[in-house]
């Protein structure tokens, strides 16, 4: 069996499917697609994220290589997020999964909607 057979148990690719595959962390992503962002802009465009876990979600992307953190050096301190090249490479699959969202969203039961 191949080292990365997401469905093996030592297969490191879990982790990445468990990353990418998280609600705010796909979200995340998409919404710096077009570029740099302040937390603030984030938290509004990501409704019902808590600071809490927006925080979270952007370290972990940040600690997987996905996400670039640049702290310019004015007062008071201005913080951006950015895609890195690894991060872009994950917009093709999530906006699959968005178009297939948008397709079959009403094909789904009440408990979605």
């Amino acid at each position: 069996m191949s080292r990365h057979d997401i469905y093996a148990l030592l297969c490191p690719g879990r982790a990445v499917f468990e990353l990418l595959a998280n609600k705010w962390t796909g979200l995340a992503v998409t919404a710096l697609a077009d570029g740099p962002r302040r937390f603030g802009e984030l938290r509004r465009k990501l409704e019902g994220v808590s600071p809490k876990v927006l925080t979270a979600t952007l370290r972990r992307l940040e600690d997987n290589g996905l996400v670039l953190r640049t702290v310019h050096a004015e007062v008071p301190p201005r913080v951006e997020y950015e895609l890195t090249a690894l991060g872009r490479g994950a917009l093709e699959p999530l906006a699959h999964l968005r178009s297939w969202v948008r397709a079959h969203v009403d094909d789904f039961g009440p408990a979605v909607r």
